[in-house]
């Protein structure tokens, strides 16, 4: 899983008026929680763009005077209105304990049901939990929806995998074909002018 850096530097208070000035310097507070005592840090907004403004899952290496830690966020806090940054918390990765996260699913293929039968997919889940060791961690879930036929679904328990496992039920629908309006109007209409030119051939 690709790794965006993130230089920070200590928070010498942790008060309220030096949250407050942090912020108003178009810094972010943050927590780093792990093994040890949490560190707070405060790092640039403007360095946060690609790792909160993205689809993507990224891991995250710190940077501070303490040392140099690999994390993942853990949790964000944005102003009600202005969707400012106001807090960040990260949580340290242990290469031997496993952590959980949420991946984009990527959708790969072409479906017979759309490409053939007029369906329309819906995409269920653009995100899906999984739980594995920091090394095994995936950039994208892959839903290969090729064999995907009108009125098919593709479960979560089509998408196992050895290096991580799910937190979600087997039956969670992760995609599906389904007929599209149009397609229904069309056959509606269709059937009108049958049975129309059936009554008057009568």
């Amino acid at each position: 899983m690709e790794s965006i850096t993130i230089n920070g530097s200590k928070r010498e208070s942790v008060g309220k008026k030096a949250t407050k000035a942090l912020r108003n310097a178009e810094m972010v507070p943050c927590v780093l929680y792990g093994e040890k005592e949490p560190i707070h840090f405060a790092a640039k907004e403007l360095d946060f763009s690609k790792l909160v403004y993205t689809p993507n899952a990224h891991t995250v290496v710190i940077k501070t005077e303490e040392g140099t830690f690999d994390a993942v966020l853990q949790d964000i806090q944005f102003h009600p209105v202005t969707d400012k940054i106001l807090h960040i918390d990260f949580y340290q990765l242990n290469e031997g304990k496993e952590i959980s996260i949420n991946i984009p699913v990527v959708v790969e293929g072409a479906a017979p049901g759309v490409l053939n039968s007029g369906g329309t997919l819906i995409l269920n889940k653009r995100k899906l939990r999984v739980r594995a060791l920091p090394k095994n961690l995936p950039d994208v879930i892959v839903a290969d929806i090729s064999e995907l036929k009108l009125g098919d679904k593709l479960y979560k328990a089509q998408l196992a995998s050895e290096d991580y496992s799910f937190l979600h039920p087997d039956n969670t629908v992760i995609c599906q074909v389904k007929t599209s309006r149009a397609s229904v109007i069309e056959d509606v209409v269709e059937e009108t002018v049958t049975e129309d030119s059936a009554e008057a051939a009568e």
